[in-house]
């Protein structure tokens, strides 16, 4: 499958050359999008440099800094309007390691809908969480795989591959979440349409370069979500 790999990107100088090199060495008939928020550290330059040396690497400027779900719905809908076939989302931190692209695009090759890179199916891992930040998301999984009727373990999970066709069903340019709470509401519409997930486990590994972008307050808000989608489908299902 022609295949796109969209990179959302912001003040990731540390580690976007190293990152695209891995991807174009491990998927090398992929092409790779960065989407960059126009960070102030130079990240989208140092993409472009890649780019030129490497092939294969396109860069989506963008003016300001958007939010994730902002810059996934800008890298997917051009990957759709591009043709792609398939399309994968992952971060540029390397807490998704590009050596599992192949096992997630054969899941898809197999006929899966989407494949996930799972923190909690069998073999799946974080190896260096601390208990309450793990226990924090597993039960968040917990609550929203109940909430929301979902068919996966890792609900929350950034590393997927979905086919495009599938990503035209749910409408993904109308998807409105922002912040991780997009990666949730994708999972949503997923589950409504009947789709077929697979998961893959993967070790998820915390940056070493870099600041994280997560805080109490992304997080409260992809439970609010959360919790108002799965009242909503309650009550059409009571009408």
């Amino acid at each position: 499958m022609r295949t796109l790999v969209v990179v959302p990107t912001y003040n990731e100088a540390g580690n976007i050359e190293a990152l695209l090199r891995q991807v174009r060495d491990t998927v090398p008939s992929a092409d790779i999008l960065v989407v960059d928020d126009n960070s102030p550290d130079g990240t989208a330059d140092l993409a472009e440099a890649v780019g030129a040396d490497a092939g294969q690497v396109k860069v989506l400027r963008r003016p300001v800094k958007d939010g994730l779900g902002n810059a996934y719905r800008a890298g997917l809908s051009h990957g759709l309007d591009e043709g792609y076939q398939a399309l994968v989302q992952m971060d540029a931190d390397f807490s998704h390691d590009p050596a599992v692209l192949p096992e997630l695009l054969a899941r898809l090759a197999d006929g899966a809908d989407v494949a996930i890179g799972s923190r909690y199916v069998p073999g799946g891992s974080i190896p260096h969480w601390p208990p309450l930040r793990r226990a924090l998301s597993r039960y968040g999984n917990r609550y929203a795989v109940a909430l929301l009727g979902l068919d996966v373990r890792d609900a929350t999970a950034g590393f997927r591959a979905y086919r495009a066709d599938l990503l035209r069903e749910i409408r993904v340019g109308t998807t409105r979440a922002n912040g991780y709470g997009f990666l949730m509401e994708l999972a949503h519409r997923t589950a409504q349409r009947g789709a077929t997930a697979a998961e893959v486990p993967i070790t998820f590994t915390d940056r070493v370069r870099g600041t994280s972008k997560m805080s109490v307050r992304i997080m409260v808000e992809s439970m609010a979500l959360v919790t108002l989608w799965g009242a909503r489908d309650r009550l059409r299902r009571a009408r």
